[in-house]
């Protein structure tokens, strides 16, 4: 069992080069003048010049285009609707009050509110797009209680969190740092992919604008987790047993299954451009790329099948697309991220 950290530790003598992702003995106080996550404070710089607002996107043709929807398509849309308010309701509370709390390094505490700060405004973005166009809001809103097939991916994605709670342990702190980039980069980038689908066909492009801007942020979050795990994989080598790698191997392989059951279910093969084989290997793609960047093998060597998914992705004055992209391309400023 590990502790909390203090919030006011006057007792601490910590130095900059002594503070650790989890685990150290920060005073409280943020000094950020001497920085030892450099990675931790561009992306706080990052984040804050992409900041939007839901309601200055544009939902009125929408409204229209929901109405001509195909009963296959809307209900396709309420359930990725239905399970993005999930995620971001999850992830706002469970960033709070169950992974920062055990977060040490002030200059990740800072990314870690900020992202909370998103994961609560993208709530904010699917409130606008439910009143904007739905006509089922309470069924939306209750589906994660009443579909079964939902209500149990919801419970396998909370699991880790809920096992962090209980046993709050260095390694359950590591597996959860896993199970957020897998949230952020697998489980968030295939719901967003059904938007896009529709806005391939001209439907519903205010909803389609809408996800861009919260792909924008998500990108920046599965950067904060990918670069914790690679941080902390430096600082603490002796907690990447091979236990522990293989459970991470094995919670890939369940986020896999899961997600590509629920894009099948969702879609019921009546979805233009999402086929069972092209879901199956775009999850796939996904798993392969995270995997990767944490320095651990693909399990499945999978195309990406979707390649024009990535024009949806970027909004018209970016040049990179936000699947493929440096982060640094989409800041004001010039940032070096050499160290990711």
């Amino acid at each position: 069992m590990i502790q909390r950290k203090k919030i006011y530790n006057p007792n601490s003598e910590e130095h900059v080069n002594d503070r650790k992702i989890f685990g150290g003995n920060p005073t409280g106080i943020f000094e950020l003048n001497d920085i030892k996550y450099q990675w931790a404070y561009n992306l706080w710089d990052l984040m804050l010049n992409n900041t939007w607002f839901p309601k200055e996107v544009d939902m009125t043709a929408d409204v229209r285009d929901y109405k001509q929807l195909t009963e296959s398509e809307k209900n396709a849309y309420d359930k990725a609707l239905s399970q993005l308010i999930f995620m971001d309701s999850l992830q706002t509370n469970n960033l709070i009050d169950n992974v920062n709390p055990y977060i040490t390094s002030p200059e990740i505490n800072l990314i870690l509110v900020r992202q909370a700060f998103e994961e609560a405004l993208h709530s904010q973005s699917y409130a606008v797009m439910v009143d904007s166009i739905s006509q089922n809001t309470d069924e939306i809103y209750d589906m994660w209680r009443q579909d079964a097939q939902l209500k149990n991916k919801n419970d396998n994605i909370a699991r880790v969190y809920e096992e962090l709670a209980k046993n709050p342990s260095d390694e359950q702190i590591v597996k959860a740092m896993f199970a957020n980039q897998i949230l952020e980069g697998i489980y968030f980038y295939s719901g967003f992919t059904f938007f896009y689908t529709l806005a391939r066909s001209g439907k519903m492009l205010g909803s389609a604008q809408m996800i861009r801007f919260i792909q924008r942020d998500e990108i920046t979050h599965l950067l904060i987790f990918q670069n914790m795990i690679n941080a902390t994989k430096r600082e603490r080598p002796e907690l990447f047993t091979p236990e522990l790698i293989d459970d991470v191997y094995d919670m890939f392989e369940k986020a896999v299954d899961l997600e590509i059951s629920w894009g099948q279910y969702i879609t019921e093969g009546q979805i233009l451009g999402l086929t069972n084989d092209i879901i199956e290997s775009y999850i796939k793609y996904l798993a392969d790329q995270r995997l990767h960047a944490v320095g651990l093998k693909k399990l499945y060597n999978a195309e990406h099948p979707i390649k024009w998914v990535d024009s949806f992705s970027k909004f018209n004055d970016q040049k990179t697309n936000f699947f493929e992209g440096n982060v640094a391309n989409y800041s004001k400023g010039s940032l070096n991220f050499d160290d990711f």
